[in-house]
Protein backbone atom coordinates (compact mmCIF):
# COMPACT_ATOMS: atom_id res chain seq x y z
CA UNK A 1 0.00 0.00 0.00
CA UNK A 2 1.67 3.52 -0.76
CA UNK A 3 1.85 5.79 1.83
CA UNK A 4 -0.25 9.64 1.57
CA UNK A 5 0.80 12.36 2.12
CA UNK A 6 -1.46 15.14 3.62
CA UNK A 7 -3.24 16.62 1.15
CA UNK A 8 -4.19 13.23 -0.51
CA UNK A 9 -5.51 11.62 3.19
CA UNK A 10 -7.31 15.50 3.63
CA UNK A 11 -9.10 14.62 0.07
CA UNK A 12 -9.73 11.47 1.61
CA UNK A 13 -11.10 12.76 4.55
CA UNK A 14 -13.27 15.41 3.11
CA UNK A 15 -15.65 12.33 1.50
CA UNK A 16 -16.85 10.80 4.63
CA UNK A 17 -19.25 11.42 6.58
CA UNK A 18 -19.70 13.50 9.93
CA UNK A 19 -19.74 10.57 12.09
CA UNK A 20 -17.45 8.32 10.05
CA UNK A 21 -15.24 12.14 10.80
CA UNK A 22 -15.65 11.60 14.30
CA UNK A 23 -14.73 7.98 14.25
CA UNK A 24 -11.05 9.03 12.34
CA UNK A 25 -10.12 11.36 15.17
CA UNK A 26 -11.14 9.16 17.75
CA UNK A 27 -8.75 6.96 16.04
CA UNK A 28 -5.92 9.34 15.54
CA UNK A 29 -6.70 10.58 18.68
CA UNK A 30 -5.38 7.07 20.37
CA UNK A 31 -2.76 6.49 18.29
CA UNK A 32 -1.27 10.06 19.00
CA UNK A 33 -1.51 9.22 22.40
CA UNK A 34 0.29 6.35 22.54
CA UNK A 35 3.18 7.83 20.12
CA UNK A 36 3.28 10.57 23.12
CA UNK A 37 3.72 8.05 25.79
CA UNK A 38 6.32 6.26 23.99
CA UNK A 39 8.62 9.47 24.08
CA UNK A 40 11.67 9.77 26.26
CA UNK A 41 11.09 12.40 29.04
CA UNK A 42 13.73 15.16 28.51
CA UNK A 43 16.19 15.86 31.23
CA UNK A 44 15.84 18.90 33.15
CA UNK A 45 18.73 21.26 32.74
CA UNK A 46 17.62 22.65 36.33
CA UNK A 47 20.52 23.27 38.39
CA UNK A 48 22.96 22.40 35.40
CA UNK A 49 25.59 25.57 36.82
CA UNK A 50 25.39 24.68 40.36
CA UNK A 51 28.98 25.83 41.75
CA UNK A 52 29.98 27.66 38.75
CA UNK A 53 30.91 30.66 39.41
CA UNK A 54 31.33 32.87 36.31
CA UNK A 55 31.84 36.45 36.85
CA UNK A 56 30.57 39.14 34.13
CA UNK A 57 34.14 39.51 33.40
CA UNK A 58 34.58 35.75 32.76
CA UNK A 59 31.80 35.76 30.96
CA UNK A 60 32.81 38.92 28.82
CA UNK A 61 36.04 36.56 27.99
CA UNK A 62 34.83 34.00 26.76
CA UNK A 63 31.86 36.04 24.47
CA UNK A 64 34.91 37.94 22.98
CA UNK A 65 37.24 34.88 22.41
CA UNK A 66 34.01 32.99 20.82
CA UNK A 67 32.93 36.28 18.28
CA UNK A 68 36.75 37.32 17.68
CA UNK A 69 37.31 35.80 14.30
CA UNK A 70 33.75 36.46 12.94
CA UNK A 71 33.04 37.38 10.31
CA UNK A 72 36.18 34.63 8.78
CA UNK A 73 37.47 36.19 5.84
CA UNK A 74 38.51 32.28 4.56
CA UNK A 75 34.79 31.07 4.24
Amino acid sequence: MKPHGLDEVIALVSGLSPIDKVRLVERVMATLEEDLQSLQPKTSLYGLWTGVNASGDDLDEARATAWKNFPREDI
